[in-house]
């Protein structure tokens, strides 16, 4: 029997993890030579490819001598927090990958804080040497600070560290040595994480960390062997959050190799398997001997921090685009998002066409929404609200830790709007380079829209990185939107006449010959009142002529607004409606005659806030 090392990847977005398990892949034989093999391999999900950014715990095995190594590829952003939670339960090591220039994020000490938790032992990975601006002496002196800030015990301090080009392949002990491969990291995989403990004649033990789904196998359960020894055709127990124990029978097993599953009669204990064939299993719970049941305790995961209404659209271009419109579809469809997503909650309200979805953080809300949307749904979402806990007759709201990079210039700029949000400055930090990174603590309520107010106050030059900290005293209400919306007061189509005439009022978000409807918003008023427009007006065809009849109309290009952007700039009388092919932003309250002003739903809302 091979011998067995289980190993996580964590990093901050965009450190270069994938890359490195692309060039592991590739240099330990695993794909044929005359196969065509895809950059960044582990983000088989489209949105990855699209954003560069992996939101699926994912895992894979390669060989290295007589060593089975299996990796697993963790999200290195905190909203996808439950797939890091899971991936951490099935390992005994873990690969913390660090950019040699920008050093440890955010996100590097959220999932770092979660391994040195859980007690597993960390190899370090500088990662980009080859950068021009790497400060390859003071990261590593970062790191060091990071593991005593957060308490790492002596052994997870005696950290081997390594030094990669992921994109090129090569792996060094010391900078300038002559290794031209990955073989350093390969060796010090073996020697530095402890093999999987477990009793291969022991009481069987397998928990599940992640659920596929086949057309021809049905559920797959993916987890980890912890005691005794998985064999095909036995039959277990199912362990349920409940208590009770179902029988079930193993009708196929799997081990991993590369991307590629190979059929197993047995998976010792300490490897990972994926079982086809057990019906009704959900993830956290365990697989054990169903005489002498032994299980696992259930998997806990954080508490999601922001909510948000998925509500069935209902605009008068409704069913045009999609394929899945009603309260019936959403509901399954979301019923379904739970079996595989750990983090989230949905809650039924008043109504039974809205649905009250809780999560970790915009991203993950947005990352759902956008894969419905793909899908064919067509949905409406609400502005995204923060959940508030009642503890000792205290109102409590999540707080987290903000990290802004950003010119010195615009530091004086950065330092007011989050003042308004009630941001507390803790640490500035100025590297010589001629950029600033400053550290807040703000209540999470405050990074609703935060990111396109700053990207527009700074040229589009900040970097922000949010994490969640903790609970805090409910701190009132806080200053929403600054700026009125356009709303379209007739339904038709737009007109450049009417689109020039209203560009000074302030932007727009659409453009010529656009289908719009009454309540519809057609853009961002420059003040605080919203403003009825007709955007299908014509110009009028008279005979006489004037210096002014043949103007040229030149149109200041629209804003086009992307999912998120869309969510963040929404107020609470406002909704987006999200369908395959568009994004629109609408009044709850179509009617103007019904709909309340700005000013009385501001004070409504703070009235009802107290």
């Amino acid at each position: 029997m091979p011998q067995i090392r289980n190993i996580a990847i964590i990093a901050h977005v965009d450190h270069g993890k994938t890359t490195l398990v692309d060039a592991m892949l590739h240099q330990s034989g695993v794909f044929r030579e005359n196969e065509i093999v895809v950059k960044r391999v582990m983000d088989s999900n489209e949105l990855e490819r699209e954003r560069g950014i992996t939101i699926l715990a994912k895992n894979t095995a390669l060989f290295y001598h007589d060593t089975k190594i299996n990796i697993v590829d963790t999200p290195g952003h905190s909203d996808f927090g439950g797939e890091v939670e899971r991936a951490l339960k099935m390992v005994d090591g873990v690969l913390l990958l660090v950019d040699a220039s920008e050093g440890p994020l955010p996100q590097t000490r959220y999932v770092l804080q979660k391994a040195l938790h859980a007690k597993l032992l960390p190899i370090i990975v500088l990662n980009k040497i080859d950068r021009s601006d790497a400060r390859v002496a003071e990261v590593l002196d970062e790191i060091y600070d990071l593991f005593i800030d957060l308490e790492a015990t002596e052994d997870q301090l005696d950290f081997p560290v390594l030094y990669t080009n992921a994109k090129t392949g090569v792996a060094h002990r010391k900078i300038g040595d002559s290794s031209t491969n990955l073989q350093p990291l390969f060796e010090t995989i073996v020697s530095a994480i402890p093999e999987p403990q477990g009793d291969p004649n022991g009481v069987l033990q397998a928990q599940v960390m992640n659920l596929d789904y086949s057309d021809f196998l049905g559920r797959i359960a993916i987890g980890r062997v912890f005691n005794g020894t998985l064999r095909r055709g036995a039959d277990v127990g199912i362990a349920k959050r409940s208590g009770a124990i179902e029988p079930t029978r193993i009708t196929k097993l799997y081990t991993f190799r590369g991307l590629e599953r190979d059929e197993a009669e047995q998976v010792p204990c300490g490897d990972l398997v994926a079982v086809a064939g057990v019906e009704g299993i959900q993830i956290g719970e365990s697989l054990t001997d169903i005489e002498n049941p032994q299980p696992l305790e259930p998997l806990v995961v954080d508490e999601p921090t922001l909510a948000m209404n998925f509500t069935i659209n209902t605009s008068p271009l409704a069913g045009r685009e999609g394929q899945w419109v009603t309260s019936r579809d959403l509901r399954a469809r979301l019923q379904k998002e739970l079996l595989t997503n750990v983090s989230l909650r949905i809650t039924d309200s008043e109504t039974t066409d809205v649905f009250r979805v809780l999560a970790r953080g915009e991203l993950q809300l947005a990352i759902l929404i956008e894969t419905m949307r793909r899908e064919g749904y067509e949905l409406m979402v609400g502005k995204p609200e923060i959940v508030v806990r009642e503890e000792n007759g205290r109102k409590l709201e999540p707080l987290e830790r903000l990290v802004v990079d950003c010119p010195e210039s615009f530091v004086g700029v950065v330092m007011e709007s989050l003042g308004r949000r009630r941001g507390e400055l803790g640490k500035m930090v100025n590297h010589g380079s001629g950029w600033v990174r400053m550290e807040f603590t703000v209540p999470s309520r405050g990074l609703i829209g935060l990111r396109g107010q700053l990207l527009t106050d700074t040229r589009g030059t900040a970097l922000l990185h949010a994490l969640f900290e903790g609970w805090t005293e409910y701190g009132g209400e806080m200053a929403s939107r600054p700026t009125g919306a356009l709303v379209a007061d007739r339904a038709g189509h737009t007109t450049a006449f009417a689109l020039w005439n209203l560009q000074e009022r302030g932007e727009l978000f659409v453009g010529p010959v656009e289908e719009v409807y009454e309540g519809m918003i057609v853009g961002e008023n420059a003040r605080d009142a919203d403003m009825d427009v007709n955007v299908t007006k014509e110009k009028k065809q008279t005979n006489m002529r004037a210096s002014s009849a043949d103007e040229a109309i030149r149109l200041i290009p629209h804003r086009q607004l992307s999912l998120e952007q869309a969510i963040e700039f929404i107020a609470d009388d406002e909704f987006v409606e999200v369908t395959p092919k568009s994004i629109r932003l609408r009044k709850k309250i179509l009617d103007p005659k019904k709909r309340p002003r700005r000013w009385q739903q501001i004070r409504a809302n703070a009235e009802a806030a107290q």
